[in-house]
This record gives structure tokens, C-alpha cells and sequence, in this order.
């Protein structure tokens, strides 16, 4: 549970070593790069990285056409493959080695976006060519040519379509003449003759909704059609075509993936010229290291170039470097939680292993159910250990596998077990009916006042974690009157609810409680001012006496924790009760329902009282517990070549 002390590197290197000593550095995995101070003499290098931010946009952008059609694939034909997946694994050297992948990932990208624009023409004609098949259906049936159906000397002929059921309308006297060709579904095909001394016919038309033939031309309506469905089949094939063809290239995605995660450390090998300064033959520049990798790194930097001079020193008192955190595996999993509300800092106390504690313990307390407990270990753990990458995902089923962890004890506590009591003793008071009696006089729901007193253990910890923190840097009066004394007035405030309760029988602690929590908050007051002149001392007094009003505003804050617990305690019960009630019903009908009911009901009830749980858990260590101690305001150690998108490197 702490940070990893950091070393300040400064180089200096010939500038054709610049590239070596920066894939050596890389290699380590120890070190960023900073901004190095100008100083005379010296330059800042600039940064030509456009042409290759362009052509990583590129492949990127055929990579990502790559996979959709690989993936629309896989899904038509129900293959179940990991060719897909991000995080697989890559020795260093075969990363290092990946330009050698340039000239054969340009020949795939330029085929990838070559078939993209061919099946892009094909879908632009095949519609076209469904747009005509659709007209032309009507005249598949007609095996005259569309030519004879032209005007004479002394008549006008219209060749086209109208809705079936208007075929009446077409009646324009002696001098008109209609017939119905054909009738195929809703649509019929009918050739329109008038004298042409008739009046202008177009309202008949109009009126019957006639549509003119569109199509001119020497051939039948029916060979038009045939060709133009042929032409559909032609299409569509030469589409599938491309797409196999397109799909054939997937196997070239992790080379693609391989060679795009390259080009991007090539990339920020270039943007890192601004961070640095250089000479008319050197190259400058200054980095952030762990101090127990100090030896890797100079190791390192001198196998790779011949002329260089290096010294590591420590960071200016001005600097905060970047945060590099050295927890154990469960630990880690909840880092993020804390990264979440604000990095830890590199010059403060790592809080992690302790919120760790507290937030599985608050989590256990919401869920409180011996059969939740083992759906969150489980389920959890399973996602975790198939996890080989460390991500989001993984970490959060870690988080939830060790609160199930804690939900399974808290579930004994209060014998539940998916909402059943089971046949064992009950060591917790039942959150929904036992009451304690305060001062003699006030009933109060009894796991009310245990999540309260859990709630004055949390706070009392974060005021030793203040004093630790005061402590490391030396600090020894600040710790104790900033922490310890506010550590002890906590013990005093929880020994006087335990001696106001009447059923522990311990009237003498309220007392005693009182002394202690009324003695150190005197001191407090009296100390508070300490460093201020004046008027200063007086507010600086009063503002910790009012301190005891938000004391007190933040214990009630955990009275969450029983809120979310009985909500869910309940639902799980009526589910429970009425799911056992229908499964011993005898019905087989009513047994599948009571099934159901109990699956779906505390699959719901575990969701939402996990996300509840999730959410007001963190921020009672964001608000309660870290509002005692925390600083943040850090920034996560970002060592040079670790920000791959797609591929994991072995180093």
C-alpha cells in the first residue's frame, strides 16, 4: 500500500542515438519522458509526426472495415473465433521488429479500401437495378416488342400501368380504346389508343393514376426484365464475391493490429521531440523513474548508445511527479475506484488498502445474503481469472468477487440466505423488526445504529491515515493535533452511543465517551488557530467547533448502508416467500412460475442492489472517508510505448 518513490532521469546523447536510446528506454518500461527546461544554447526539437498520424488514421480506419466485415461473417456463420479480440500477447521483439510488416500491411489496407469502393459501386447499381426490376415487372409477361406499341398517322398510343382496381376509370368515349394486357398482383398493364382529333386524354390518365412505360426499346418487356433480373444475379454475386474476398484478408487483422499499435509508438516517439531540448550534435532530455528501476534504465541506456552521459537525481520540492502504484493484485482492483474521484499523488499516504477494506465491507453490508454473496464470488471470480489483460472489467469483478466475499459473512450475521432464514443462530439483530432503545426513551431500528457505529470506525480511520500522512513528511504536531486528537474524539463519540443504548447495558460509557470525545474537541479548539495571528485563532477555533456539526452530518450519512440493505433484504424475502409458495404448489404449471420468479426476481434485485451499492458505497469513501485525509490531484505514471490499443507486449 504505497506509491513508488520516483527518480528524476536526465540524458544526454548524440542525436543519431536518439531513436536507440528511446527504444532502449521503452524497453524498460520504467520511464516518461517530461518537459525539459530550455536552457542557452539549446532548442526545442519540433515535431513532424503529421504524414504519420495520417497513414495511422488510414490503416486504422481499414483495420476497423476489416473487422466489422470479419465480424458480420463470424455472426452469419455462427463461428466462434478470438481472431477478433484486442490484448493478445506480442514478445518485445517481434514488436520491435513490426516495420518490417510496412510493406505487406500497405498491399492489405490498399485492398481492404480497393474492395470497400468496388462493393460500395455494386450496392449503388444493385439498387438501381432493383429500382428498374420493380418497374419493370409489370411488362415481364409481354413478349412484344415495346416498339409497337408506337403512335400511328391518325392515333396515339400509351403504353403503361395503373392500379388494378382503377382499370374502370380508363372509358374516354368512342374515340378512346383501352385493354388490359396483363394483371399481375395489384397492378395492371394496359395499352391506351385515342384518335387524335380526340381532346387531350392526360385527365383520364391522371384520374386511373397511369404510370408511362419507361423503358424504349426494340426488345419484348419480358426479355427487358429477364436481363434486367440477370443483371441482378450478377450483382449480388460479384457483391458476395468481393465480401469472401474481403473476408479472406481477416486473417491479416493481427498483423494489421500489430503493425497499427507500431506506427502509434513511432508516433509518440516523434510528439515526445517537443518534451525535448537539443544541440547542434545532442539530444536532452529529462524522465520520470521508479527508483528500483534505476539500474534497468542505466543498464538500459548504456547498451544502446556509445556516447551518453545520465544522472539520476531526485525531483524538486516545485515537482510532483507521476503516481506509480505498488499494491498487491487485490488491492489493485480497487485502485480505480480511487482514480475515479482524483488520482493519489505521489507525495501523500495510498489510502487504496484501507478504502479496500471499507468498501468491500460496506459492500457485504448492502448485499448482506449468503446466496448473493456466492452469485458476486463466483461470478465474479470467474470473469475475473478469464480476464488475461488487466482492464476495467477485470478489476471491477474483483472488486465485486471480494465484496461477495463480505456479503457471504454479513449474510451469516444476519441469516439470510437469498431472503430465507435458515435453522442456525441469529447473531445480528433482524434489520426489519428488532429495535434498540436509546436513552432510555427513543426506539431505534437496530441495524440503524450499527451501520452508524461502522460509520464512526471509517471516520476514526481516516484520521489516523490524516496523522500517518502528517507524520511522513515529518509533520508531528499536525498529526497529532489534526488527526490523532480527531482520531480520539471518534472513540469517545462511539463509546457514548454504546453506553446510550440500553440493551448493552454499559450506561457507564456514555460518560466516560462524553469526557473523552468533549476533552480532545476542547483541544482541538483550542489548537486549531495555532498558526494564525489574531482574529485568525479565534475562527480558526470556532470553525472546529462548528466541525462537529458536519461530524455529525457525516455519520448519518452512513445510515445508507441500512437503507440499501433492508430495500433489498425485503425484495429478496417477498420474492423468496412467494417463489417457495408456488414451486411446493404441486403444479407444474405453478413450479415453472415459482422458478421464474425466483431467477428473475433476484437477478433483479441483485443487479440493482449491486449498482446501488456500487455507486453510494464510493461515495461515502469519496465524501466521509477521504474528506478527512485526501489530496489527490495525481497524475497516472505514463511510461514511454504503453499506450497500445490493440496488442499486449511481453517485456
Amino acid at each position: 500500500m504505497a506509491v513508488a518513490e520516483m527518480s528524476k532521469l536526465n540524458l544526454i546523447a548524440m542525436a543519431y542515438d536518439r531513436d536507440a536510446v528511446l527504444n532502449a528506454l521503452h524497453a524498460t518500461g520504467a520511464t516518461e519522458i517530461k518537459q525539459h527546461t530550455q536552457t542557452a544554447n539549446t532548442v526545442v526539437l519540433k515535431c513532424d509526426g503529421e504524414a504519420l498520424s495520417e497513414k495511422l488514421a488510414r490503416y486504422e480506419s481499414a483495420l476497423e472495415i476489416l473487422c466489422n466485415a470479419a465480424d458480420g461473417y463470424f455472426k452469419e456463420n455462427k463461428i466462434k473465433t478470438d481472431i477478433l479480440q484486442d490484448g493478445f500477447s506480442v514478445s518485445y521483439s517481434q514488436f520491435m521488429s513490426a516495420d518490417k510488416l510496412g510493406e505487406e500491411a500497405e498491399i492489405c489496407v490498399d485492398k481492404v479500401f480497393a474492395l470497400t469502393d468496388r462493393i460500395r459501386g455494386l450496392n449503388a447499381e444493385l439498387a438501381r437495378l432493383n429500382k428498374n426490376e420493380q418497374a419493370a415487372r409489370a411488362y415481364s409477361e409481354l413478349n412484344k416488342p415495346l416498339s409497337e406499341f408506337a403512335d400511328t398517322a391518325c392515333v396515339r398510343v400509351k403504353l403503361g400501368t395503373v392500379p388494378a382496381a382503377n382499370v374502370e376509370l380508363l372509358n374516354g368515349g368512342e374515340l378512346f380504346a383501352s385493354e388490359v394486357l396483363n394483371i399481375s398482383g395489384d397492378t395492371a398493364l394496359v395499352m391506351c389508343a385515342a384518335h387524335k382529333s380526340c381532346p387531350d386524354v392526360s385527365e383520364i390518365l391522371q384520374s386511373a393514376n397511369f404510370t408511362p412505360c419507361p423503358f424504349r426499346d426494340e426488345r419484348a418487356g419480358k426479355l427487358i426484365y429477364g436481363e434486367i433480373v440477370k443483371e441482378m444475379d450478377d450483382t449480388e454475386k460479384a457483391v458476395s464475391d468481393s465480401r469472401s474476398e474481403l473476408y479472406g484478408l481477416s486473417t491479416e487483422i493481427k498483423k494489421l493490429k500489430i503493425y497499427c499499435d507500431y506506427m502509434r509508438f513511432e508516433l509518440e516517439k516523434l510528439r515526445l521531440s517537443e518534451k525535448m531540448c537539443a544541440t547542434e550534435v545532442t539530444v536532452l532530455m529529462e524522465a520520470y523513474v521508479p527508483k528500483e528501476a534505476e539500474k534497468l534504465v542505466s543498464d538500459a541506456v548504456e547498451s544502446a548508445a556509445g556516447a551518453v552521459y545520465y544522472e539520476f537525481s531526485e525531483p524538486l520540492d516545485s515537482e510532483i511527479p507521476p503516481t506509480l502504484y505498488k499494491n498487491n493484485k487485490v488491492v489493485k482492483n480497487f485502485e480505480t475506484i480511487t482514480n475515479m474521484y482524483s488520482l493519489v499523488n505521489s507525495r501523500e499516504f495510498d489510502p487504496n488498502g484501507i478504502m479496500a477494506f471499507f468498501y468491500s465491507l460496506f459492500l457485504g453490508f448492502i448485499m448482506g445474503d449468503i446466496g448473493y454473496g456466492l452469485i458476486m464470488l463466483i461470478g465474479g471470480g470467474f470473469i475475473y481469472f478469464k480476464q488475461k489483460r488487466d482492464c476495467g472489467l477485470k478489476r471491477l469483478s474483483g472488486v465485486f468477487a471480494m465484496g461477495g466475499i463480505f456479503a457471504i459473512i454479513w449474510g451469516v450475521l444476519f441469516n439470510s440466505a437469498f431472503g430465507i432464514s435458515l435453522p442456525m443462530y441469529t447473531v445480528i439483530p433482524d434489520a426489519q423488526k428488532d429495535m434498540w432503545i436509546v436513552a432510555g426513551r427513543i426506539k431505534v431500528p437496530a441495524v440503524l445504529i450499527i451501520s452508524l457505529m461502522i460509520g464512526v470506525v471509517q471516520l476514526f480511520a481516516g484520521y489516523i491515515c490524516r496523522t500517518v500522512q502528517c507524520w511522513r513528511r515529518g509533520q508531528l504536531l499536525d498529526g497529532v493535533l489534526d488527526g490523532l486528537v480527531w482520531a480520539v474524539f471518534s472513540v469517545g463519540v462511539g463509546l457514548a452511543i454504546v453506553g446510550f443504548i440500553d440493551e448493552a447495558n454499559m450506561s457507564q460509557l456514555s460518560l466516560i465517551g462524553g469526557l473523552i470525545a468533549g476533552g480532545s474537541l476542547l483541544i482541538a479548539v483550542l489548537t486549531a488557530g495555532r498558526k494564525e495571528k489574531l482574529l485568525g485563532k479565534f475562527t480558526k477555533g470556532f470553525g472546529a467547533a462548528y466541525g462537529v456539526i458536519n461530524y455529525a452530518s457525516d455519520i448519518l450519512s452512513y445510515a445508507r448502508l441500512y437503507g440499501l440493505m433492508l430495500s433489498g433484504a425485503v425484495i429478496a424475502q417477498i420474492v423468496s416467500t412467494y417463489g417457495v409458495q408456488f414451486i411446493t404448489g404441486g403444479n407444474a404449471a405453478f413450479i415453472i412460475l415459482g422458478v421464474l420468479l425466483m431467477v428473475v426476481g433476484h437477478g433483479f434485485n441483485l443487479a440493482i442492489g449491486l449498482l446501488g451499492a456500487y455507486i453510494h458505497d464510493a461515495r461515502l469513501q469519496y465524501v466521509e472517508f477521504y474528506g478527512r485525509f485526501y489530496e489527490g490531484e495525481g497524475e497516472l505514471f505514463k511510461p514511454l510505448g504503453s499506450n497500445q490499443k490493440f496488442i499486449y507486449i511481453e517485456k
